[in-house]
């Protein structure tokens, strides 16, 4: 177990994080959120980096934030609960806006802020054991992790709220039906799944993946115009790109492109 409760492997062009507090179920305290936020801002920044992969060591996902280490911040706990959202959400936003694809392997119970990060991913691999449940109110609290921004996208607003006001726990198979996932996979096998999809992606445009990433997140809040212009900058840019030039001329001379993420 990594002191500051994560832990970093590369296999070639593929980063994996490991959320490493199994002892608290992966629950995210003020080191890990800081680690977190720390590592988000490196890989955004390998140009090596091509895809994330996202998981959590034992049986849980990640609980959400560590309840037990809040109690002990008595008076300070307002202070405290700002940093440690300082850090989730910088880490979100940079793995939200990074070139390279975010996939979630999500092994076990996903609560809380563990449910918050894990819909986050580009692309979220969940075993058939795996649980969603946001759990804040039942503890008094309110969502954070972006999960206020990213779940109504997903499953809607009338399905959102269900989820935020019931603690409503969902199944994986739920939660595929509902499009909060992508993939359900057997036991013991998200994060075999997840690095297949992740060198599968490692092997495409890093930069075309990355204006797919930046239109998506534009797309509620532009009109139409104004989301057209913004297609047409990412566009030709990505022709002027090395990886545009290949991908072109690959098509016109029938093979397949030979991209190295520039």
């Amino acid at each position: 177990m990594s002191d500051d409760g994560l832990r970093l492997e590369r296999r070639g062009a593929v980063a994996i994080l490991t959320l490493d507090r199994p002892n608290a179920a992966n629950g995210i305290d003020l080191a890990l959120g800081k680690a977190l936020m720390l590592q988000a801002i490196a890989l955004s920044e390998d140009a090596e980096v091509r895809a994330v992969v996202l998981t959590g060591a034992g049986r849980f996902f990640c609980a959400g934030g560590d309840l037990k280490s809040f109690a002990g911040f008595g008076a300070e706990l307002p202070a405290r609960l700002k940093e440690l959202t300082a850090y989730l959400h910088t880490a979100i936003t940079r793995f939200s806006r990074m070139d390279a694809p975010l996939i979630t392997a999500v092994n076990g119970m996903a609560a809380g802020a563990g449910m918050s990060l894990a819909i986050t991913g580009d692309l979220v691999v969940a075993s058939e054991s795996a649980g969603f449940i946001m759990a804040y109110t039942a503890a008094g609290l309110s969502p954070d992790g972006s999960s206020s921004w990213f779940l109504p996208r997903l499953v809607g607003d009338r399905r959102a709220r269900e989820l935020m006001l019931t603690n409503r726990r969902l199944t994986a198979a739920e939660a595929l039906d509902w499009g909060l996932i992508n993939e359900v996979v057997p036991e013991g096998q998200a994060l075999d799944a997840a690095v297949a999809r992740a060198e599968t992606l490692a092997q495409g445009a890093t930069g075309s993946y990355g204006a797919v990433k930046e239109l998506l997140l534009a797309t509620f809040g532009n009109g139409l115009e104004t989301q057209m212009e913004l297609e047409t900058r990412h566009i030709a840019a990505r022709a002027a790109s090395e990886d545009g030039r290949e991908g072109i001329a690959a098509f016109s001379e029938g093979r397949k492109p030979a991209f190295t993420g520039k």
